[in-house]
């Protein structure tokens, strides 16, 4: 807890602007790696299943290791047809690199097939239709349909969690409570983008460890909720 005499001393901060807060974001964001997703998306690998497919990959793996595990997948499927096509042993192959490649291949298989058996080829434009697969949860749900169709859906990993508790604009434990706080304060249109922007935000300034106050754009604005050192 700081002193009186730290307090005094501890400069004032401005109000939270939220669209102040997003045009700094992306302006120091600007020159390093895109979130996955969203890389994937500006390469051409936008579609509803592509997004859901590579979503899924995501879980629990790094960036680094989540593009080109999906971009080797790609060159050999791209849609639900194609995927069912594919034999177990191959898809797991193919997925390697990215963590759990067994269930994984087994979640894609099964989706892929229940798509084109049940579905008549159509990929569900619901989170309740997405979720009803095995292996999607609400982060991978909202953040397909997010990506790939831009509807206004909050999809929460660690980042938006820690960096949106630090500013100071909510207070909660989980990832899923941030999700629920984040729909009561957050206008719709930042709701995707809030995940493109604080990903890498997160991975380059506002780290988990130390971050780097003294380089952080959003400084004046940010309470630092819980930050004991930084650089």
């Amino acid at each position: 807890m700081p002193s009186a005499a730290q307090a005094a001393a501890a400069p004032l901060k401005e109000p939270f602007d939220v669209d102040e807060a997003f045009r700094r974001l992306r302006a120091a964001v600007a020159g390093v790696p895109k979130a996955a997703m969203f890389e994937l998306r500006d390469r051409g690998y936008g579609s509803l299943f592509e997004q859901l497919v590579a979503s899924l990959i995501s879980a629990r793996t790094r960036d680094e290791t989540t593009i080109p595990v999906c971009l080797r997948l790609f060159a050999v499927a791209r849609t639900a047809e194609e995927m069912a096509a594919l034999d177990e042993p191959r898809l797991v192959r193919l997925l390697h690199g990215a963590t759990f490649p067994e269930p994984k291949a087994r979640d894609i298989l099964a989706l892929s097939r229940q798509i084109m058996g049940e579905l008549g080829g159509a990929v569900p434009e619901t989170p309740e239709g997405l979720m009803a697969f095995r292996g999607v949860g609400p982060k991978i749900a909202a953040l397909a349909l997010g990506v790939a169709l831009g509807q206004p859906h909050i999809a929460v990993d660690i980042h938006v969690h820690r960096v949106t508790n630090r500013w100071g604009i909510l207070a909660t434990s989980t990832p899923e409570r941030t999700q629920a706080a984040l729909a009561s304060v957050l206008p719709e249109r930042y709701r995707v983008e809030i995940n493109e922007r604080l990903v890498p935000f997160g991975k380059h300034v506002c780290t988990g460890e130390r971050p780097r106050c003294s380089q952080c754009p959003l400084l004046s604005m940010c309470r630092q909720v819980g930050v004991t050192t930084h650089r």
